[in-house]
């Protein structure tokens, strides 16, 4: 019950969120989702946000930070982890934005921070000893621009 209440508080804050008002698309004319599903490697993350329902709000105002998890990274998963994951929307939109941060932080802007929040609540410790690790994920690729935030491409999916 309490995972759903706070599910429910998440999937709000994201509707206000993605109404928020955001001007200009800064010469970025895809959205994250439109960057992500033109993008090799990032599949599993797009059906993903299909089946939680998510594209709208990723395609939203924003402006949005996504720590998007490759293929690779999905597959590298536990086995059935990913199917049951697709199987509950719910769980699977938990996962999800725990990938996500409001605001745009490009990588120049979290180099200097220690921690970020994300829409799921969870609040992930920024890394920076050796490269640049967010929640224990590596950063592979960073500031991939989006009309309505920016992606940085990690090498694992961050579990609540």
């Amino acid at each position: 019950m309490l995972l759903n209440m706070k599910l429910g508080s998440v999937l709000v804050a994201l509707m206000l969120l993605t109404s928020s008002a955001f001007a200009g698309s800064h010469g970025h004319s895809k959205t994250i989702v439109g960057v992500a599903s033109s993008t090799e490697g990032f599949t599993t993350l797009v059906a993903a946000l299909k089946a939680a329902d998510l594209v709208d709000t990723l395609n939203g105002e924003g402006p949005f930070t996504v720590f998007a998890p490759t293929d690779e990274a999905f597959a590298a998963l536990p086995e059935g982890a990913l199917e049951g994951l697709l199987a509950d929307p719910p769980a699977l939109a938990n996962v999800l934005t725990l990938h996500v941060v409001a605001g745009k932080f490009e990588a120049t802007d979290i180099a200097g921070l220690t921690e970020v929040t994300t829409l799921q609540g969870k609040v992930l410790k920024i890394d920076t000893t050796d490269g640049v690790a967010v929640g224990g994920a590596k950063v592979i690729q960073a500031d991939v621009a989006a009309s309505n935030g920016v992606i940085h491409v990690i090498d694992r999916v961050l579990l609540p």
